[in-house]
């Protein structure tokens, strides 16, 4: 028998032992150390205690289910209103059908003791407080394809498949800048800025971002401000490192309403791509949803490859 129970201050080195015993897998740091988790996760203000369960036998560890929010729409705090199991791990060893839907199952409940009407399974922006750099990649992007387990826990508990995304790479080393009119054009009429240490807009991702190393590339017309095109990258850091190769995570790409059909994120991803690869990078990895053909058409066009898939699931009925 198992006994299931909130999260403890002594408890960071048994959950990274259950987390280091998973199956190998591309979007997950492997090891961790209980120090590492505390830096990423426990230390977190939007962290909860009673929303880290855990199950035990014998007074060890075996699992473990992580349950959290997204941020009210300033940013400024936390919404209960929609919740998500964003991390559930159990010992190989000691994985059977009940412990996993009993740990999914104490999930949910505090999620809806906190307020939540709607479930979900996997991290996705907005929620997607916890495990970036430690799990996906650039970003949350639901369970990987690749996690196997986490993806047949939420299939045998009833979750369905609310959202796909793409997991996309491109290797710096084969890029080649395009040559046309129209991008002679923009250069001389856009100024390309760059930004290698930029605020953050709110509460939540100062809590979100805070060990990120990012970088803001935008155009603006030569004689204003005025962002035409905007693009972020961060470091994907402690996942790269487990990748051996220095990597850039592409998100938010932005396009001026106005501005969408003069290529603009074309010219402002090739100058980002330019001096990325000039200060080491050597991968990019972007995170496109499924359903998004024009992304998915502008990253094919600049050589992205699909990597993996993240699938997000929702609880019917919440």
């Amino acid at each position: 028998m198992f006994q299931l129970r909130s999260f403890k201050n002594s408890d960071p080195p048994a959950i990274a032992e259950v987390w280091n015993r998973q199956p190998p897998q591309r979007g997950l740091v492997q090891p961790v150390t209980s120090a590492l988790l505390e830096q990423m996760v426990f230390s977190k203000q939007t962290f909860d205690p009673e929303g880290m369960i855990v199950a035990s036998r014998n007074d060890r560890i075996v699992g473990f289910a992580h349950g959290a929010f997204g941020p009210t729409e300033d940013g400024a705090d936390i919404d209960y209103s929609m919740g998500a199991t964003q991390m559930l791990m159990t010992l190989p060893t000691s994985r059977t059908p009940e412990l996993v839907s009993d740990l999914l199952g104490a999930c949910e409940e505090y999620l809806r003791s906190r307020g939540a009407k709607v479930l979900y399974g996997g991290g996705m922006r907005p929620l997607d407080g916890f495990y970036l750099g430690l799990y996906g990649g650039s970003e949350l992007s639901g369970v990987l394809d690749s996690d196997r387990l986490t993806t047949e826990a939420f299939e045998s508990n009833g979750y369905e498949v609310a959202c796909r995304a793409m997991v996309m790479h491109h290797e710096l080393s084969r890029y080649r800048p395009a040559v046309s009119r129209e991008q002679r054009l923009l250069k001389r009429e856009t100024q390309f800025q760059q930004n290698f240490s930029p605020t953050v807009d709110n509460w939540w991702d100062a809590n979100r971002l805070a060990d990120a190393e990012r970088q803001v590339f935008r155009l603006t017309p030569r004689c204003t401000y005025e962002t035409l095109a905007r693009v972020e990258f961060w470091d994907i850091e402690p996942l790269a490192t487990r990748w051996g190769i220095r990597t850039a995570g592409l998100r938010d790409l932005y396009v001026a309403p106005d501005e969408r059909r003069r290529k603009l994120a074309s010219y402002l991803l090739g100058e980002a791509f330019k001096t990325l690869r000039k200060r080491g990078v050597a991968l990019l990895e972007a995170h496109v949803m499924a359903d998004n053909e024009p992304a998915l058409n502008l990253y094919r066009g600049l050589d992205f490859t699909q990597v993996d898939r993240g699938v997000v699931f929702r609880k019917p009925g919440g």
